[in-house]
């Protein structure tokens, strides 16, 4: 079913002074329930690792990778020897299954890396193996950077987001250049606001994640890093606190006490202050992130996902304010900004329009991203 038969985050009361979140005394839109309106029951996304890499660790715009990541931690088909794709596919399923009672469906979660970051033919063999390993997944999820999705890579989700559900998760991460640099991204801001100008319309959903608690962003630029939710019009935003992991620069700027990371009640604070700032339709899909307790450094407070959820809306309640109580919406409506021509950098561009095929995923085969199965 195409992503436009399924926006229901715009649903509105006739007079149109609600909408479906509202109306069921939430404090945010939440992401599960939103899930629940469109499909009628549970569906659960499942991880896959295609063995993608980033342009930002290969040397197309740099080396070294974003200061914070090591992807063993971010994902958990990381964590164990790589499979392929269909094969995460069935076990994910399978976990997923037991776990909960009554799921409607799945989400293929293409998560690590930069996962448009390939020759297009071989992104939609990807993607199309994906859809097509069990009958009960429904669409897609992809996670990608800003300067990673030339129009060639749009126009193949265009098509697919036709019959599917497809959303593109960009790492913005902040507004800001300098925090960028910090990360060791690799991209500007510039690069997002290209990105989503030219992403916005096509029928499938665009998120935004961002980093709350970055060294040297205070409160304000945080703020304007969630001005920028509603400006750039993103349908769906995924929140996280700076968590550091073993085997990361950040980890060992941690360790030796260079780099603080943001405490628990300053980040709840943060989270509503940012929550109360965007969209009342925009579905927020997380708001912390956590790693597993043997790659985490700190903060150890993000392990506690589900009491920190309880004391945002807990804050929200003591407020008396939920999402989008201080929204201003911009001068300019997000559908009407001008879509501009294509700024994917030239180096990023060759490689997912121009080299061949990559060695990254054998499907069918026994070797991925350049590793022999044992």
């Amino acid at each position: 079913m195409p992503q436009s038969d399924l926006d229901t985050n715009q649903h509105r009361d006739p007079d149109g002074d609600s909408l479906d979140w509202q109306r069921e005394g939430l404090y945010l839109n939440a992401f599960g329930r939103a899930l629940r309106r469109k499909f009628g029951g549970r569906v659960q996304r499942v991880s896959l690792d295609a063995g993608f890499t980033c342009p930002n660790v290969d040397g197309a715009v740099t080396t070294g990778g974003c200061n914070f990541c090591d992807n063993r931690s971010f994902s958990p088909s990381r964590r164990v020897r790589l499979e392929r794709v269909s094969e995460q596919l069935r076990a994910g399923i399978t976990r997923v299954t037991r776990r909960y009672d009554r799921v409607q469906g799945f989400i293929a979660y293409f998560q690590p890396a930069t996962n448009t970051y390939a020759p297009v033919d071989q992104l939609r063999e990807i993607y199309e193996l994906a859809l097509n390993a069990d009958p009960r997944i429904v669409g897609l999820a992809i996670g990608t950077r800003p300067d990673c999705a030339p129009e060639s890579v749009l126009e193949l989700l265009e098509e697919i987001a036709k019959h599917h559900v497809v959303s593109l998760e960009f790492g913005m991460q902040s507004v800001h250049d300098e925090s960028l640099r910090w990360m060791n991204r690799a991209h500007t801001h510039d690069d997002m606001i290209n990105a989503i100008d030219r992403a916005r319309g096509r029928g499938f959903e665009c998120c935004g994640h961002v980093i709350l608690g970055v060294p040297g962003e205070d409160h304000a630029m945080m703020m304007q890093t969630a001005h920028e939710v509603g400006i750039l019009g993103f349908d769906a935003i995924k929140l996280h606190n700076l968590y550091s992991v073993h085997g990361t620069p950040l980890g060992e700027e941690v360790l030796a006490g260079k780099v603080k990371m943001m405490e628990r009640e300053p980040y709840v604070q943060t989270v509503v202050d940012f929550l109360e700032r965007i969209p009342p339709t925009t579905v927020v899909e997380r708001v912390s992130g956590d790693a597993p307790p043997n790659y985490l450094i700190e903060p150890k407070w993000c392990l506690e996902k589900s009491a920190i959820r309880i004391e945002i809306d807990e804050e929200f309640q003591r407020r008396g304010t939920r999402q989008g109580s201080h929204f201003v919406a911009p001068e300019i409506a997000p559908e009407q900004r001008p879509r501009p021509v294509d700024s994917t950098p030239p180096a990023i561009q060759d490689q997912i329009d121009n080299r061949g095929r990559l060695p990254i995923l054998k499907m069918q085969g026994g070797v991925v991203g350049g590793l022999h199965r044992d």
